[in-house]
C-alpha cells in the first residue's frame, strides 16, 4: 500500500486468461461493497455466462488502495467458483439426459461457495451435510451387517423421531441391489435412491464398461432414484449417463478443480500485450 496515494482514484478491469463459466460476480460484487461501499463495479457479463481468454468482463473503478485491498481475496473466490462452474458445464453438458451432482468432498469453510458454483456450472446439489439427507454408505452397511439390516436402522431411526427426509443407500454388487429389492418390496421403507457404486468398470484401452450399470438400472427400473459413482470423468460421463441411471455424482468437481486463471489489472492494455506474448490472454 506504500506505493499508492490514499486519495488515488482509478479503474481496474477483470481479465479472463482462458475460457470457461465465469462463476462468483455476486460474491465480488459482496467483498467490494465490504471493503469500501463507494467503490463503483460494473459487469459485463453474468454468473454462468461463457468467457472467451482475453475478455474483459467487469471493471471496478474508485480509490486505488481499497480495489487493491479486495482485489486477492475477490480473485480467489472467483478463480475458483468459475474453476467449478466451468467444469461443471462440461459434465453436465455430456452427462444428458442424467443429471451431474457434487458431493461433500469441497474445500474446508467453503461447502456453500463450492456447492454455489456447481449450481452456477449446471450441476445439481446433492445434500448439504449430515442433516438434510442420510445416505447410508459402505462402512455403515459392514457394521450394521447389511444392506437390509442397516435400511432397517434407518426406518426405524426417522420413525422414532418423526423424521422425513431422502434415504440413500449405496450398492456395491448387483446382488446388493437385488437385496434392497426384495427388502423394499416386502416393506414399506423411507428410501429414495439407490447408489450404484465403481460399476463403471475401466478398461486397458482408456474406454469404460457400464453394462454391470445399466444392468443394475435395469432391474431397479424406475423403483427408486439411481447415482452412479466412481470412475467419472469428463470422457466417461457421456456414456455413464446414457446407461439410464438418474443422477452421476462426482467428487472431483470440487476437490481437485482447476481454478480458472482470471486477473483484475488497471493497465489493461499492457496486462493484454504481456497475456498474448505469454498466450494467456
Amino acid at each position: 500500500m506504500a506505493t499508492l496515494p490514499a486519495d488515488m482514484v482509478v479503474e481496474a478491469h477483470f481479465l479472463a486468461k482462458e475460457d470457461g463459466i465465469i462463476a462468483g460476480i455476486a460474491i465480488a460484487d459482496m467483498i467490494f461493497d465490504e471493503v469500501d461501499p463507494l467503490l463503483e463495479v460494473e459487469w459485463f457479463k453474468n454468473d454462468g455466462d461463457v468467457v472467451h481468454k482475453g475478455l474483459q468482463f467487469g471493471k471496478v473503478h474508485g480509490r486505488a488502495q481499497n480495489i487493491i485491498l479486495a482485489e486477492r481475496v475477490v480473485l480467489n473466490f472467483m478463480q475458483r467458483m468459475s474453476g467449478i462452474a466451468t467444469l461443471t458445464k462440461a459434465m453436465a453438458d455430456a452427462a444428458r439426459p442424467a443429471c451431474i451432482l457434487e458431493t461433500r468432498k469441497t474445500a474446508p469453510g467453503l461447502r456453500l461457495v463450492d456447492k454455489w458454483a456447481v449450481l452456477i456450472g449446471g450441476g445439481r446439489n446433492h445434500r448439504m451435510g449430515l442433516f438434510d439427507m442420510v445416505m447410508i454408505k459402505d462402512n455403515h452397511i459392514s457394521v450394521a451387517g447389511g444392506v437390509t439390516n442397516a435400511i432397517k436402522s434407518v426406518d426405524a431411526f426417522l420413525q422414532q423421531r418423526n423424521l422425513q427426509m431422502g434415504v440413500e443407500i449405496e450398492t456395491r454388487t448387483l446382488e446388493e441391489v437385488k437385496e434392497v429389492l426384495h427388502f423394499a418390496s416386502q416393506t414399506k421403507t423411507s428410501l429414495t435412491r439407490i447408489m450404484l457404486d465403481n460399476m463403471v468398470i475401466p478398461q486397458p484401452d482408456g474406454d469404460v464398461d457400464v453394462s454391470m450399470l445399466k444392468e443394475a438400472v435395469e432391474l431397479i427400473s424406475g423403483r427408486f432414484e439411481t447415482e452412479a459413482s466412481g470412475n467419472v470423468t469428463v470422457d466417461t460421463v457421456h456414456k455413464i449417463g446414457q446407461t439410464g441411471v438418474t443422477y452421476i455424482s462426482s467428487g472431483a468437481l470440487t476437490h481437485s478443480v482447476k481454478a480458472l486463471d482470471i486477473s483484475l489489472k488497471i493497465d489493461t492494455e499492457l496486462a493484454l500485450q504481456v497475456g498474448r506474448r505469454t498466450k494467456r490472454a
